[in-house]
């Protein structure tokens, strides 16, 4: 034995042995390691997936199911190698199969087709669903113009159209049935322009104002509406207050138009022939000249481009003249004459004018007088004449009596 350890080959032999040995077993241990991993309750993993879609399988063209939810969660649980790829991917389908079943209520199982190789957990599992018969018809496409209270001033919706008038809606005989209203919604709020074949989904009701799901054809119509701005000519006023100050008179006031354009809604227009500008206050009016007064427009009228109007006022000044001497001409000698009316001989004359030349005269300027030539004893009533120096077309004179009460002796 001792020999043996002593021989050179016979340690290359051991050595070479034992390294076989190891080899095996290092082999077979990761060998079984791998093997091991793929059965079930070995490195596993779990997936949630909160929106697969559900699949309904019946004919269609003949029935209209309810109940079934939209979207479904599953739970995957499995090898990562089988798992990630299909959560990644979702080549996989959730269905409910529903051929060969009758109208009315059913319970059914939600199904798949995943993989054997995973787990699958389905929420719910099971659903309660209604088939019923399929049923279609048309109905009429009503609109509903809103906010017509935010057009512009004067602004008013016209005469409108929809394409198609009328549309097919298809679901279930009961849904069919409760169908209150189809109806397209256009919003005209601060429209200036008309609308031209603006697109607007369909919406459907019931009688009590709930939307209905259902399927229809078309989706969208298409609507065109007039947009007016009606208008129409009117005089145009020029109301006043108070009076002008003592000592002034007013011969005239004009607008520099006599009729502007208005627009309004059709309704308002209807009660309109006129507009007025603001009140002129005649008590602060002293002179002729022109002022610009803005128009007083009513709710809901418009002037585009108009906001004041030019006004001519022409005004006169006044002068009273106290105690003018009433002259008499033509008294034959011999003859007396005697005032009755007025018995002080005298009257106040008033004078009405352009300011400058008023201002200039005095009683020297303007003579007062009758006219007695020819007229024999007794009394008479004699018209009241009036001269003035310098005569002029922009002045008038009132006498404080058109005539006078004479005695002739």
């Amino acid at each position: 034995m001792d020999n043996w350890f002593k021989s050179k080959w016979f340690v290359r032999f051991a050595a070479l042995a034992f390294a076989i040995v190891l080899y095996i077993f290092v082999e077979t241990s990761v060998s079984t390691s791998q093997t091991e991993s793929t059965f079930p309750g070995n490195n596993r993993e779990t997936q949630t997936l909160d929106d697969v879609p559900v699949e309904i399988r019946i004919d269609d063209e003949k029935f209209v199911v309810s109940g079934v939810p939209e979207f479904i969660t599953v739970s995957l649980e499995g090898p990562p190698n089988y798992l990630r790829p299909i959560v990644l991917q979702r080549n996989f389908d959730v269905y409910v199969d529903l051929q060969g079943l009758e109208e009315g209520e059913h319970t059914v199982e939600i199904q798949h087709n995943i993989s054997n190789q995973l787990e699958v957990f389905i929420e719910p599992k099971t659903i309660d669903i209604y088939i019923e018969e399929r049923a279609s018809e048309q109905f009429p496409v009503s609109v509903d113009f809103i906010n017509q209270d935010q057009m512009p001033d004067g602004y008013e919706l016209g005469n409108y159209e929809v394409n198609p008038t009328e549309i097919a809606i298809t679901s279930s005989r009961s849904i069919i049935e409760r169908i209150g209203v189809v109806k397209v919604f256009v919003d005209v709020a601060e429209l200036e322009e008309s609308i031209n074949n603006r697109e607007v989904p369909v919406n459907v009701y019931d009688s009590q104002g709930n939307e209905l799901d259902v399927n229809i054809v078309p989706e969208r119509v298409e609507v065109s509406a007039e947009i007016n701005n009606p208008s129409k000519t009117v005089s145009v006023n020029v109301p006043t207050t108070g009076e002008v100050p003592e000592g002034y008179s007013l011969l005239s006031i004009s607008a520099n138009v006599e009729e502007v354009e208005v627009f309004a809604t059709s309704d308002i227009l209807s009660t309109i022939n006129s507009v007025s500008t603001e009140e002129i206050d005649l008590s602060e009016v002293t002179e002729s000249g022109t002022m610009e007064v803005p128009l007083s427009l009513p709710e809901g009228v418009n002037v585009p481009e108009v906001e004041t109007i030019e006004v001519a006022l022409e005004v006169e000044e006044s002068m009273t003249l106290e105690e003018m001497e009433i002259e008499v001409e033509g008294i034959e000698d011999g003859q007396a004459l005697r005032f009755i009316q007025p018995e002080a001989e005298t009257m106040s004359v008033t004078v009405v004018g352009n300011q400058s030349e008023v201002d200039n005269l005095t009683t020297d300027d303007i003579r007062v007088f009758i006219n007695a030539i020819g007229i024999e004893t007794g009394q008479h009533n004699l018209p009241v004449e009036v001269e003035m120096d310098n005569d002029s077309e922009d002045i008038s004179i009132s006498t404080e009596y058109d005539e006078v009460t004479i005695v002739i002796e």
